[in-house]
């Protein structure tokens, strides 16, 4: 449960982090680019794995761990166009509500239990966290639904395939160096982006932007290390675990935003932490 609660923590502050980068006017390419490097860093420091590195190709989880590295930085990619187009609350929602996807497959793939209790809680905690999101007023701006489609799956598929990959290559005592690597094909490919865009805007480096980097990637990878050391406790099924994760971020970032940034919330964001806390009863006590 620990695992859990500081993976939730973590995950919060990114959006913290985030908040702040407007403010500043941090270039969020670049941060997100050295923020990779740091958390690939930070994962081979955390398993002494530097000399490990060559062994990369042997390792069973190199497919997944390339595939999850380029969906990283693709769905960040989706995330700002959704955030541009059709607005920052329909880009929180459709990530945010990307939780069925994995629920789904745990059911499916691992006969996870899908009691009458257990889907109750998670429709009402799908319905939290639409209603714990959502900005009245300035929240959307129309566009072309692709987007948020885009952002909807893409975050659903990561989560799907961190369980698969966890479930099925990694050893309790190869989680550091997974998570560091998953990390450094995600700054491999984010290097590359970042590269086509110097040749075609030459946008200018700022020593903020690789400060920035490194206050997101500390947290960016524990949150990664401690959901997939989560993910390895057997006490919980993923569908579990995945609504306790993702309404528990809504939580606490609604609670971060009301304390911090003097957010105000609407009758449909009280109403969704209400629900939140109901749906995460209800899962938690579906198989007792």
């Amino acid at each position: 449960m620990m695992n859990l609660v500081l993976s939730v923590c973590f995950s919060t502050s990114l959006f913290v982090i985030f908040k702040y980068f407007d403010r500043f006017k941090i270039d969020t390419l670049q941060a997100i680019v050295v923020n990779y490097v740091v958390a690939f860093v930070l994962g081979m420091a955390s398993a002494n794995a530097f000399g490990k590195l060559g062994t990369v190709p042997e390792q069973p989880w190199l497919l997944g761990a390339i595939f999850l590295g380029l969906l990283f930085v693709s769905i960040f990619f989706v995330m700002a166009l959704t955030a541009q187009r059709n607005g920052v609350g329909v880009a929180s929602i459709a990530g945010k509500m990307s939780l069925v996807v994995p629920i789904l497959f745990g059911i499916v793939l691992y006969n996870e239990s899908a009691g009458v209790l257990k889907l109750i809680g998670i429709i009402i905690a799908l319905i939290a966290v639409y209603l714990s999101s959502v900005k009245e007023g300035k929240s959307g701006k129309g566009g072309n639904l692709i987007f948020p489609i885009l952002l909807f799956l893409g975050s659903g598929v990561i989560d799907t395939t961190l369980k698969y990959v966890e479930t099925n290559f990694v050893s309790q005592h190869d989680v550091d160096f997974f998570s560091g690597c998953l990390f450094g094909f995600a700054a491999l490919f984010g290097i590359l982006v970042l590269l086509g865009q110097l040749l075609v805007k030459r946008p200018k480096f700022q020593w903020k932007n690789l400060m920035a980097g490194i206050v997101l990637g500390i947290p960016n990878y524990y949150s990664i290390f401690f959901l997939i050391k989560a993910l390895q406790n057997k006490n919980f099924e993923s569908s579990e675990l995945f609504t306790f994760n993702n309404v528990g971020v809504v939580i606490l970032s609604t609670v971060v935003g009301v304390v911090l940034f003097k957010e105000r919330l609407s009758k449909k964001n009280l109403i969704g932490v209400a629900l939140a806390i109901i749906g995460i009863v209800l899962v938690a006590n579906a198989n007792g």
